[in-house]
């Protein structure tokens, strides 16, 4: 087989000449790529001046190579690890197939011809080009080049050495044994938790064995098991990192510590627990690198996101976020904040922990270990002019007071709450000691939300419900009948679980005169019936179901918003 080295051309050239994009396009594209550093293929289609089909449609037919869908393709680990994950990730780069002759190699800048001649030097045969879409490359390598044998192969190497040491001096290991192996233990299991997208990692002390554990999509996966014995090395050395003190190992601890993975600036939350068998610790990931979704991107329903941007621009009122830990909450609080975000307007933050840093926002840090509580802040920060306040919870009566009273004297409050769905918000107001008048003289709206799983788009199939499936719908008030559920059968690029991915369900209440002045007049019960009967109104399962019919979630996961039970 002939195969030539491809054809050096310069992409911004090609695709104005195929009018794919227009003169004042690139050179608005290369103004900002000297800023942010991407490719400039990148650099078009996050501006949106192409898409990402457009591209690799163009450069397939120019250069005369295959487009591979790479989601779609039978990917062998062995032959994808022939190209050293530092290079793959350089070049763009993925070993798909290898012949005696020759290797095919998809790329995502297939005109990268430096790229080409070092991965041909590489193989020392000739390469066979192919296209591949850029972010399917990336997480093809981020699912191929996982760190599970490094982190258990580091593990076992620090125990050995905890193991001589206790031999050597017949005593427990010193908490400075053994620096070097913890220290890569260490960032080889938050490269690896990066790379998965995990929320959380949580070193667990079990009877025999020291446990390790990602979460991902909001399901705790075990990473690795590995010598108890290390647990003590690791706890301390993430203590030093935090500034924590490392000789408490009796008390609970919390801290935070900041590193950069891959180019991405992470912020970690540390929580240290003591258990019988040493202290347990969980990591929270915070992606400082990621940037914050646009409230059109939250997934919610067109007519819902016109409806929440009507009230948070409203020039006072109370809106509440509500939902269990791990609902998205802060997500949405985030988005909002940043629609609102402009010079002519004044957002003091009362938050703990200040998750994310919002250039041009005013954020303090609650800490009540020295009475800084969100009361206290709040009564400070209403003395600072603020246009929009931000109330990270309502925990208290007394923030709750000043919340709703800041919303009824020109300003716009936001806050969460911790409830089961936006109807019963207003009543837990009222259970915290709130008088109903208040609540119903400032609040605006609640939303309340959930995340499900999406269902892996490489292993997608149809779903065929069993009887009591079935019953269980029913029972919950949907019609299955003539309806096509999708599930996921399990690949490679959703590790087998059939899920790649969360988005958001979302149940929203907008006060009107009638639910105010019902609740204005106490009356709990005619709220509760007058809310779910109002024009538009959709529960958190029935837009689970919603999302199950479009097949972009599964059946499985509106049981378990609807019964909160797995199947």
């Amino acid at each position: 087989m002939a195969i030539q080295r491809p054809k050096k051309i310069r992409l911004g050239d090609l695709l104005v000449e195929q009018k794919a994009i227009s003169e004042e396009q690139l050179t608005a594209a290369l103004k900002t790529q000297k800023k942010s550093g991407n490719k400039l293929g990148r650099e078009l289609i996050e501006n949106g001046y192409i898409t990402e089909d457009q591209l690799v449609g163009i450069l397939a037919r120019q250069l005369n190579i295959d487009f591979i869908d790479i989601r779609n393709y039978d990917i062998d680990a062995d032959t994808v690890k022939k190209i050293p994950e530092v290079q793959a990730r350089r070049f763009r780069a993925i070993a798909l197939e290898e012949a005696p002759d020759h290797m095919l190699v998809g790329m995502a800048d297939p005109a990268n011809i430096f790229a080409y001649d070092e991965l041909s030097r590489l193989f020392g045969k000739p390469i066979q080009l192919a296209v591949v879409k850029e972010e399917d490359l990336l997480s093809t390598i981020d699912s191929v080049y996982r760190r599970t044998a490094e982190i258990s192969n580091f593990a076992a190497e620090l125990g050995q050495q905890i193991s001589a040491a206790e031999a050597a001096s017949n005593r427990n290991v010193n908490d400075g044994v053994a620096d070097a192996p913890v220290v890569k233990l260490l960032q080889t299991m938050l490269e690896d938790a990066v790379q998965v997208n995990a929320s959380d990692i949580h070193i667990e002390p079990d009877i025999h064995d020291l446990r390790i554990r990602f979460r991902i999509d909001g399901t705790l996966r075990v990473q690795t098991t590995t010598d108890l014995r290390i647990a003590g090395a690791l706890i301390s050395r993430l203590k030093l990192m935090s500034g924590l003190d490392i000789s408490e190992k009796r008390l609970p601890q919390d801290g935070r510590f900041h590193l950069e993975v891959h180019g991405h600036q992470i912020d970690v939350r540390l929580s240290t627990l003591p258990m019988p068998n040493g202290e347990s610790a969980v990591m929270r990931l915070l992606n400082q690198s990621a940037g914050f979704i646009d409230v059109d991107d939250l997934g919610m329903p067109k007519t819902l996101v016109d409806s929440v941007r009507k009230i948070v621009h409203s020039p006072h009122g109370l809106m509440l976020v509500t939902g269990p830990t791990g609902s998205g909450k802060t997500t949405t609080l985030y988005a909002l904040l940043s629609e609102l975000n402009s010079p002519e307007v004044k957002i003091i933050t009362a938050e703990d922990p200040v998750e994310y840093r919002l250039s041009g926002v005013n954020q303090v840090q609650v800490n009540p270990k020295v009475d800084l509580t969100f009361s206290k802040v709040l009564r400070s920060v209403l003395r600072q002019d603020p246009d929009v306040v931000l109330i990270g919870e309502m925990r208290d009566k007394e923030t709750i007071e000043i919340g709703l009273r800041a919303s009824m004297t020109g300003h716009f409050v936001m806050s969460t709450l911790h409830t089961n769905d936006a109807v019963s918000s207003a009543l837990r107001l009222i259970d915290m000691g709130a008088e109903p008048y208040l609540i119903a003289g400032a609040l605006r709206g609640v939303l309340a939300q959930r995340l499900v799983r999406r269902v892996c788009s490489s292993c997608a199939e149809t779903d065929t419900l069993d009887k009591a499936t079935s019953l269980l719908l029913k029972d919950m008030g949907d019609e299955v009948k003539g309806v096509t559920f999708k599930r996921g059968r399990g690949c490679r690029n959703c590790n087998d679980t059939g899920y790649q991915g969360r988005i958001g369900i979302y149940e929203f209440l907008e006060m009107d005169a009638e639910l105010v002045e019902t609740l204005h007049n106490g009356d709990l019960i005619n709220f509760s019936k007058l809310a779910k009967s109002r024009p538009g109104f959709k529960s958190l399962k029935q837009s689970a179901y919603d999302l199950a019919v479009q097949g972009i979630t599964t059946v499985e996961e509106v049981i378990r918003v609807g019964y909160g039970m797995e199947i």
